[in-house]
C-alpha cells in the first residue's frame, strides 16, 4: 500500500483482476474463442489498412474514415484482449495501479473514439447522398483533418477527468476487482471514499456516447428522407446499399454496449458473470466484425481484398511450378 501527496491518500500497490467470476474453471476453454476473434480482428483490420494506403482509388472520405476506424479497433482490441488472455492462460491476474488506471483510461478513450468515426461516418453517409453535388466541396481535406482531430481528442479529454478521479479516491484493503479488465466504476467501487462524483461523472460521459446515437439516428432520418424521394426505384436501392455497411456496423457497436448499460444498471436478476461476458464481447466482437462487414458489403474493398489474394496465389502457385 503507498501514500501519496502527503494526504493520507492510500493506493495498492496492485489490483487482483478475476477474470470472469464464476467461470474460473473454464477459462482455459472461454480463452479459445476470444483468441480465435481477437486473431480475426487483427488480421482484418490490417488488412482493410493495407488495402486503403495501397490503392489509390480509394482515397474518398468514406475509405479515409474507415482507415481510421480500423486503426482504433486494432487499438481497443489490443488494449484489452491480450491482458484477459493472460488471465486465461497463465493466471497473471496482478496488475499494478498504474497500468490499470492506464488500461481504464485507454479502453474507455478508444470505446469513445469508435463512437466518433461512427458518427462522422454518418456524417460523410449523409453528406453523400443528402447533397452529393457539394460533397467534394464540403468534405475538404482540411475538414478531413479537423474531424480526426476530434476523433482523438474529444474522447481523450472526457476520459482524463476519470484518472483524476480515481486517484483522488483512498483504498483501504479491498483490491480484487471482479473482472478481466480495469474499467472506471469497477475500481471506484473497490474505494473506501466517497465515489458519487465518480458515479455522476460515469453516467455523464454515457450519456455524450447516447447522445452521438441520437445524432446518428437525426442524420439517417434525413438521409431515408432523401432516398425515398428518388425517382426511380434502382436509385433508392443503390442509395440505401451505400449506407448498409455503416447501418451494420453500428449495431455490432451499439447493441452490445446499449444491452451491457441496461444489464449493468437494471438487470440485477441477471448472473454476475453474464455482465462480465457481455463487457468483453462488447470490446473484441466489433473489432472483428467490422473489417468482414466492409470486406463483404463494400464493392470497392471486396474486390481488392480478393485481388491481393488471388495474386498471393497465382504467385505462390508460380513458384510452386518453377520447383
Amino acid at each position: 500500500m503507498t501514500i501519496h501527496n502527503n494526504r493520507s491518500v492510500s493506493h495498492p500497490d496492485t489490483f487482483f483482476l478475476i477474470g470472469i467470476p464464476g467461470l474460473e474453471e473454464i477459462h482455459a476453454w472461454i480463452s479459445l474463442p476470444f483468441c480465435c476473434i481477437y486473431l480475426v480482428a487483427l488480421m482484418g483490420n490490417t488488412m482493410i489498412l493495407v488495402v486503403i494506403k495501397t490503392e489509390r482509388s480509394l482515397r474518398e472520405p468514406m475509405f479515409y474514415f474507415l482507415a481510421i476506424l480500423s486503426s482504433v479497433d486494432l487499438a481497443l482490441s489490443t488494449t484489452s484482449v491480450p491482458r484477459m488472455l493472460g488471465i486465461f492462460w497463465f493466471d497473471a491476474h496482478e496488475i499494478n495501479f498504474g497500468g490499470c488506471v492506464a488500461q481504464m483510461f485507454l479502453i474507455h478513450a478508444f470505446t469513445g473514439m469508435e463512437a466518433e468515426v461512427l458518427m462522422a461516418m454518418a456524417f460523410d453517409r449523409y453528406v453523400a447522398i443528402c447533397a452529393p453535388l457539394h460533397y467534394t466541396t464540403i468534405l475538404t481535406s482540411r475538414v478531413l483533418m479537423g474531424i480526426s482531430i476530434c476523433v482523438v481528442i474529444r474522447p481523450a479529454l472526457f476520459i482524463c477527468p476519470m484518472v483524476y478521479l480515481i486517484y483522488r479516491l483512498p483504498f483501504c484493503q479491498a483490491h480484487v476487482i471482479a473482472h478481466s479488465y480495469c474499467e472506471h466504476m469497477g475500481i471506484a467501487k473497490l474505494s473506501c471514499g466517497d465515489i458519487h462524483i465518480n458515479a455522476v461523472y460515469g453516467l455523464f460521459v454515457v450519456s455524450l456516447f447516447l447522445l452521438n446515437l441520437v445524432l446518428i439516428g437525426i442524420s439517417y432520418g434525413y438521409i431515408l428522407r432523401a432516398v425515398f424521394r428518388l425517382p426511380s426505384q434502382d436509385a433508392r436501392l443503390k442509395a440505401l446499399s451505400t449506407c448498409g455497411s455503416h447501418v451494420a456496423v453500428l449495431c455490432v457497436f451499439y447493441i452490445p454496449s446499449v444491452f451491457s448499460f441496461l444489464t449493468h444498471r437494471f438487470g440485477h436478476n441477471i448472473p454476475h458473470y453474464i455482465h462480465i461476458l457481455v463487457a468483453n464481447l462488447y470490446l473484441v466482437i466489433p473489432p472483428s466484425l467490422n473489417p468482414i462487414i466492409y470486406s463483404v458489403r463494400t464493392k470497392q474493398i471486396r474486390e481488392h481484398v480478393l485481388h491481393i489474394f488471388t495474386k498471393r496465389v497465382t504467385s505462390n502457385g508460380s513458384l510452386t511450378s518453377l520447383h
